[in-house]
């Protein structure tokens, strides 16, 4: 072989050689740390810590139902501000993070914001309980906006432990606001969220509550935090003590009944000249549902069971669409009731979840002194999702929890029950309408009060 062939098989070689290596080195780097699940990487890096391979080849083929804490616990009282945790989401700054938040309209999701609340409430109660207990989602409050955004913005997210007593569950107080610029503080104007999740910590091995440290409330500001914490625990039980399941409807209740009733047996009776109209629907015609494998990305930092954010997330989505289904309207955010969290959901189950519309403000039918604007152009409504979870093989089903929606639409439209179970449905909504009504004192919840926000 000549000199000058040998020297050009040797270059394309060589070439052949740099160009294996530059693809093998590309392909190294192609694959990003931690993006699991579209949560902002600051909380994401907080609960997934170990690759779904690696937890899998570790998890235990039987529960060991033997307590993993030590019988003697350092238990000392902390104070609120030790458990103070807070985290930026550069929105604006960063165009590729943004597009995990954002919808098809440009608007920020807000299911996807619940779902960082959720991570950011776990991150807290890990500060305050140690990180040797299992800690998770037991129940959230409300959760309003208190001021829509009008653009995209870098938001704060910030939180503490502001009540526990020293047994097994906390209240964390959490913040969603404008990111400050530095050296200024938040303003009230800012805040676009408050709301408060409550937490419960349980031994690794048996699953039972464990007892946590008190939090000291030492400033006047930490005492109310406090006193609403203790109040906010006081209603969940009260609300669990008057619950339709264990006790009849009101007087006034039963009366609203008869009177759905009655109106029932005038739209169906030919003769009667009152027809069912255009914009009153079933309730049973209302309802949207969904089916979805838990999948591991959406694990909690134990790996095997799903983290309460996505649950959120899930029901609230659903919640809009059967809002806008029902509406054929574009539904505007008013609130999330105050829900709890019954079961876990372990990953690789399937999660079934249920949209009902359950009431509509103004409603159909009003009680002796309501007053009824039944020509509005806006209508309040309440979406009910009901979830619970199936293992792969059906042999077993356990209820996870109930999430209560409120949406504002532009449409008068009004939804009417007609089996006991919609009656028990449609005054378990109405008693939530008017606590809600309540706690704002009446201000900002009309159904026309709508404003143009950034957020959906």
């Amino acid at each position: 072989m000549a000199c000058g062939s040998r020297v050009a098989c040797r270059r394309l070689c060589i070439r052949s050689l740099t160009t294996v290596s530059i693809r093998h080195a590309r392909n190294l780097h192609s694959t990003s740390s931690c993006s699991t699940d579209g949560v902002f990487r600051a909380l994401t890096e907080a609960r997934v810590r170990t690759p779904w391979i690696e937890a899998l080849g570790k998890q235990p083929t039987k529960p060991s139902n033997k307590p993993q804490l030590p019988e003697v616990r350092d238990l000392k009282p902390k104070k609120m501000s030790d458990s103070y945790h807070s985290v930026v989401l550069p929105l604006a700054q960063d165009p590729w993070l943004l597009d995990t938040y954002l919808n098809a309209t440009g608007q920020i999701r807000l299911g996807t914001i619940f779902m960082d609340l959720d991570a950011l409430a776990g991150v807290i109660a890990y500060k305050h309980a140690g990180e040797a207990v299992t800690t998770v989602t037991a129940a959230c409050d409300r959760i309003v906006i208190n001021h829509p955004l009008s653009k995209i913005c870098d938001l704060e997210y910030s939180g503490q432990v502001t009540y526990a007593t020293g047994r097994s569950s906390m209240e964390i107080s959490i913040q969603v606001a404008k990111a400050p610029k530095d050296g200024e503080k938040v303003t009230d104007e800012d805040v676009l969220i408050n709301c408060s999740f409550t937490m419960v910590s349980l031994d690794p091995g048996t699953k039972r509550p464990v007892a946590i440290n008190p939090v000291i409330a030492e400033t006047a500001e930490e005492k109310m935090l406090f006193a609403l914490g203790e109040q906010r625990s006081k209603q969940r039980k009260q609300r669990s003590q008057t619950s339709l399941i264990k006790h009849t409807p009101n007087d006034l209740e039963s009366d609203l009944i008869h009177g759905f009733w009655q109106k029932q047996l005038q739209y169906h009776d030919p003769n009667d000249p009152l027809q069912k109209p255009d914009n009153v629907f079933f309730m049973d015609q209302t309802r949207l549902q969904t089916a979805t494998i838990m999948q591991p990305q959406y694990r909690n930092r134990h790996h095997f069971m799903i983290f309460g954010g996505f649950l959120l997330k899930q029901t609230f989505e659903l919640a809009f669409s059967c809002a806008a289904a029902f509406a054929h309207a574009r539904p505007t955010f008013v609130s999330l009731d105050p829900s709890t969290f019954e079961n876990p959901v372990p990953v690789g189950s399937i999660l079934y979840m249920t949209a009902t519309v359950v009431y509509t403000d103004p409603p159909l039918i009003t009680t002796p002194g309501e007053k009824l604007d039944s020509d509005t152009e806006y209508t309040r409504l309440q979406v009910r999702v009901v979830s619970k979870v199936r293992n792969v093989e059906h042999a077993e089903t356990k209820p996870t929890g109930e999430f209560n929606y409120t949406f504002t639409v532009k449409k008068n439209i009004r939804v009417m029950p007609r089996t006991y179970e919609e009656f028990m449905m449609y005054i378990n909504a109405r008693r939530r309408a008017e606590e809600m009504s309540a706690s704002f004192n009446g201000t900002d919840v009309v159904p026309g009060n709508t404003r143009q926000p950034i957020t959906e």
